[in-house]
């Protein structure tokens, strides 16, 4: 008999512990994790990618004064730690802007030095080496995906996209305006996030033209971010546009999607802000919208009128779950949040730099899952 009321027991814990699993899942954070203590003050991230849960890499610059442009920084996850990571032969002073991967053998980093010229890295799998940029071209961006690399880049004052058809860097068309991100499906299936003359824009390339669409016709209204998870389903994020005001006025997020038919403004919980990163689950759906500076009107006579919104959305199909960063001792929110994910899992990193004491900024590096 006691037998039998102990497995009963035992049964039930089993299935109350199976009942909360989803819960205890609900209830992660955002966690901060430290960058290394070779990193000297005044450091700042600027993108990350990740292969699993022991590889990832973050890019940026660290010892940046008021009047220092520092030096080139490069992290790298082994799975417990972040650590900085040698760049010999690399003397010269800037920053590491962007970084894209191909393949864990084939990881391209683009960046700036002080006097405004171009540099381009790549990891073979073994070390970091810099590559000959294409020549007169001023970088900004490097993006993978499909098998695909491109630059984005601008050459004497006019925007410039470049494909890397394994053995050197190839001029693409540029759609109208100006190209902030690119998501890569293929060599012919390509979408563009950025602004033409008359609003924020997304373009699709199909391997001989650009198709585009002004998605916001606001002055002002930009997009930076495009993820395509399908041809009946796209996003895109940014700023949206705003007319008058006094300089210095918080910008509203924009957010959008595309349904196959027509393009539709997504309404988000925050009132202002910057939608700076979306990034995918393993199956390629919308998983996280980061958004910088994010803030929302308080209640009716509330001072000050606008108080903290959400710095990440967690979209699950039909609604967004706020999160907020976690607080880190001596240094306040972040200004810029570019989102990793970990392929295969549903662990994301969020990479970037913070406000530090009196006009500083600090590294901040977070995880989810």
């Amino acid at each position: 008999m006691a037998r039998r009321l102990l497995v009963a027991a035992l049964a039930v814990a089993m299935a109350i512990l199976t009942f909360m699993s989803p819960a205890a899942a609900d209830n992660l954070s955002w966690q901060h994790v430290p960058v290394p203590a070779q990193v000297r003050p005044q450091a700042g991230l600027n993108e990350a990618v990740a292969f699993g849960p022991d590889r990832a890499w973050a890019v940026g610059a660290d010892a940046v004064g008021r009047e220092a442009p520092g030096f080139p920084l490069v992290l790298r996850w082994n799975g417990t730690a972040w650590q900085r990571q040698n760049l010999p032969g690399i003397t010269w002073q800037g920053e590491l802007l962007s970084i894209a991967a191909a393949s864990p053998t084939a990881v391209w980093s683009v960046g700036r030095d002080s006097a405004g010229s171009a540099h381009l890295l790549r990891f073979n799998g073994s070390a970091w080496n810099e590559s000959r940029a294409p020549r007169g071209v001023v970088l900004t961006k490097v993006v993978a995906g499909g098998g695909e690399t491109w630059l984005i880049g601008s050459r004497d004052g006019a925007q410039v996209l470049l494909r890397w058809d394994g053995r050197g860097w190839q001029d693409v068309p540029v759609p109208p305006g100006t190209v902030y991100g690119l998501h890569i499906l293929a060599a012919d299936d390509v979408w563009a996030a950025g602004a033409a003359d008359s609003g924020a824009a997304v373009s699709h390339w199909n391997g001989q033209a650009w198709q585009q669409t002004i998605v916001d016709g606001f002055p002002r209204s930009a997009l930076g971010s495009v993820l395509a998870v399908s041809p009946t389903e796209v996003w895109a994020g940014g700023t949206a546009g705003f007319v008058g005001g006094p300089p210095g006025r918080p910008i509203p997020p924009l957010l959008v999607r595309w349904d196959g038919q027509t393009w539709s403004r997504v309404t988000v919980p925050a009132d202002f802000g910057s939608v700076t990163s979306l990034s995918p689950t393993s199956s390629g759906a919308l998983a996280w919208v980061s958004v910088a500076r994010s803030q929302k009107w308080g209640p009716p006579g509330s001072n000050p009128p606008l108080v903290p919104g959400p710095d990440f959305l967690a979209w699950n199909g039909q609604s967004f779950t706020e999160y907020s960063e976690p607080a880190v001792a001596g240094e306040g929110d972040s200004s810029v949040l570019r989102l990793a994910p970990v392929p295969g899992t549903k662990t994301v990193w969020s990479v970037g730099r913070a406000d530090g004491p009196e006009g500083t900024f600090a590294p901040r590096i977070l995880r989810f899952g």
